[in-house]
């Protein structure tokens, strides 16, 4: 039990810096926003040649998702021990579902929802849009959706690769 507490403390020290680091430019992260945020800050002069194309929110989070595989399975063998696909999946499930958690109550509703940083110029008026925690509820299950194909290609790996 200790093993999954440190690891889940560290990857969520990990994610969160992540998100700081990316919050630095909130434009990157502009698809990560409830949907009118993101249509206000399209129609907006000032952002125009920053958005990011819908290619590239596209190829980020497929290059993400195979670098969470990479790592995940790399934990999960060499840190873990695990050396089956079902153990490699349930772990990675665990550990991807603590830090899911960490995100939306810690790092989404309490610390986006509420710090002016993450406020585009010229969408001040939308604090009901920024304080949308269901928007980011919802995101939570998304995110589990995908832990399971992230985690079953990283049980994958662990069975059949390393």
């Amino acid at each position: 039990m200790k093993i999954i507490l440190t690891e889940s403390a560290v990857l969520c020290a990990l994610f969160t810096a992540m998100v700081y680091l990316m919050s630095r430019d909130p434009i990157r992260t502009l698809y990560n926003y409830p949907p009118r945020i993101q249509e206000r800050v399209k129609s907006l002069e000032r952002y125009r040649g920053e958005i990011p194309t819908g290619e590239k929110k596209a190829a980020a989070k497929i290059g993400a998702c195979l670098v969470f595989v990479l790592i995940l399975s790399l934990v999960l063998r060499y840190v873990n021990g695990c050396s089956r696909f079902g153990e490699a999946f349930g772990y990675g499930m665990i550990l991807w579902s603590i830090v899911n958690l960490w995100d939306v109550i810690v790092l989404d509703i309490i610390w986006f929802c509420h710090d002016p940083r993450f406020v585009f110029e010229g969408t001040e008026d939308m604090v009901s849009d920024y304080h949308d925690y269901m928007f980011h509820i919802k995101g939570f299950f998304i995110g589990e959706l995908l832990a399971l194909a992230v985690c079953a290609a990283s049980g994958a790996v662990v069975q059949f690769i390393l």
